[in-house]
């Protein structure tokens, strides 16, 4: 089980924000942002956005850190990313 987060880099709503993905599956993906408290409302189709506050707890937790750019290149090598609007590689 690998999970892997951003630095805490992007704005929104007040607060900063990173990602959260798997390499393996959206399965993981969800218990694992469960098991850290966060919210479902998080998912946004292929990763939880995840505000700073949660971050060290997500570290602590597992998640590796990575920067934005391994960490959306993970995501695309596992077959697991979905732009907005698109299915994920393999879905029709």
């Amino acid at each position: 089980m690998t999970l892997y987060i951003d630095p805490p880099s992007w704005p929104g709503h007040g607060r900063m924000w990173s990602h959260l993905v798997s390499d393996v599956s959206f399965e993981e993906l969800h218990a694992f942002a469960a098991s850290i408290g966060a919210p479902a409302r998080g998912f946004d189709g292929d990763h939880y956005d995840i505000p700073s506050d949660y971050y060290a707890g997500a570290v602590a937790a597992g998640a590796v850190e990575v920067g934005s750019k391994e960490l959306l290149h993970r995501l695309t090598d596992a077959g697991l990313r979905r732009p907005k609007g698109r299915p994920a590689q393999g879905e029709a």
